[in-house]
């Protein structure tokens, strides 16, 4: 068994769960758009929500920060058997979401699980050397798993209303942590390609990012200050929009490592401002939710894991491999033909729905073809990890 857990695919966070993210992200994304309807207790909007928001977009936050949280702390990653049992937790989560019955509130234990002990794991290295910027990202994760609990308390007695709050909070909360992820990683790694002074941000400006959708979620979960919640929405957008612009360069657009990174931060940006405007006018609600939900959550975790994938498994960045431009461009196709859905109705709504997620999927699908096999071997310079 030892033996088992010593193989490279448990030497870190990323290495296991971004190829289940891949897989599953495109096989949820297709039963979705083709019609898979869930169960009584989860059905079929539900469904699909719940597992792109907690399932897909909740691992790749995982995988990220375990990973990321090694180097930030100087300290071992995530391994070994309590590696293997934290994705264990994540895929009977997966599965019992499909089971009629009791599948659905045990989902609902496994998943949160899932979250809470990432959080733990996460926690232990923070913890340890002190290092108080990862302070509120540990928190934010418990908050995640908290998102997730108000979600599943809803389900018995089923209360529409109240569910559709717990997916838009947990959405948001996802929005977060694209914001604590991209304020670390975008103008580091432009400045480190292009050779040019990084662009540092205000220390508010960093905790705004991951606190003020923080703080709406929360808000949003208990239906409390919801005028106020609006507002942070929109501050948070606003602020994401205008890091865009200061961390541009004409360069950027010639390296589709970095521009899917600005794509993926911009639409979330975006999209948090129509969240916010939403409380006042409520046709931007979907809107904004597409807008996060495809082209931030999409967009950004496809660039990322494609670009950390690479790094942590020692193999070249740039320029990248062939088929990666061509994943990231799916993702924008998908991107943009879910925000035309949102303007139009019946079958031209279907037949976009159904394209959009072929487009979603394929994008992960060729990621997936390109670096499973990456993934799942030693790093290709020697070193551990």
């Amino acid at each position: 068994m030892n033996v088992l857990f010593k193989h490279p695919v448990w030497a870190m966070a990323f290495r296991p769960f971004y190829p289940l993210a891949a897989l599953y992200g495109a096989l949820s994304i297709l039963l979705w758009g083709f019609g898979y309807q869930g169960t009584p207790e989860l059905p079929g909007f539900y469904w699909h929500a719940h597992e792109m928001i907690w399932g897909y977009a909740g691992l790749v936050v995982i995988a990220f920060l375990l990973t990321a949280i090694a180097t930030w702390t100087n300290q071992p990653p995530t391994r070994g058997a309590a590696l293997a049992g934290l994705a264990a937790f994540w895929i009977l989560a997966r599965i019992c979401a499909f089971v009629p019955g009791w599948g659905a509130a045990a989902s609902g234990i496994f998943g949160t699980i899932f979250f809470w002990y990432g959080a733990v794991c996460m926690a232990l290295p923070v913890f340890r050397t002190k290092n108080k910027r990862n302070y509120a990202a540990v928190f934010a994760i418990f908050v995640l798993g908290g998102t997730h609990v108000a979600f599943h308390r809803q389900l018995s007695p089923f209360d529409p209303a109240a569910l559709l709050v717990g997916l838009q909070s947990g959405l948001i909360m996802v929005a977060g942590f694209i914001g604590l992820i991209g304020m670390r990683i975008i103008s580091f790694f432009t400045a480190k390609r292009l050779n040019i002074p990084q662009i540092a941000s205000p220390k508010w400006v960093s905790h705004a990012s991951l606190w003020l959708p923080m703080l709406t979620a929360m808000l949003m979960a208990h239906q409390m200050l919801l005028p106020l919640a609006a507002l942070f929405a929109f501050a948070a957008g606003a602020i994401s929009l205008v890091q865009v612009y200061r961390w541009r360069h004409k360069g950027v657009l010639k390296e589709p490592m970095l521009w899917i990174l600005f794509a993926g931060y911009f639409f979330t940006g975006l999209g948090l401002m129509a969240v916010g405007i939403s409380y006042f006018s409520p046709s931007f609600l979907n809107l904004g939710v597409h807008l996060i939900g495809v082209g931030g959550i999409g967009v950004l975790t496809l660039g990322m894991m494609a670009r950390t994938a690479l790094g942590h498994t020692g193999n070249a960045i740039y320029p990248p491999p062939k088929s990666v431009p061509v994943a990231f461009w799916l993702m924008i196709a998908s991107t943009l033909v879910r925000i035309l859905a949102t303007f139009v109705h019946g079958t031209a709504y279907t037949h976009s729905i159904r394209f959009s997620s072929a487009l979603f999927a394929a994008a992960l699908l060729l990621y997936a073809w390109k670096y499973i096999p990456w993934l799942i071997r030693p790093r290709a310079d020697g070193k551990p990890g």
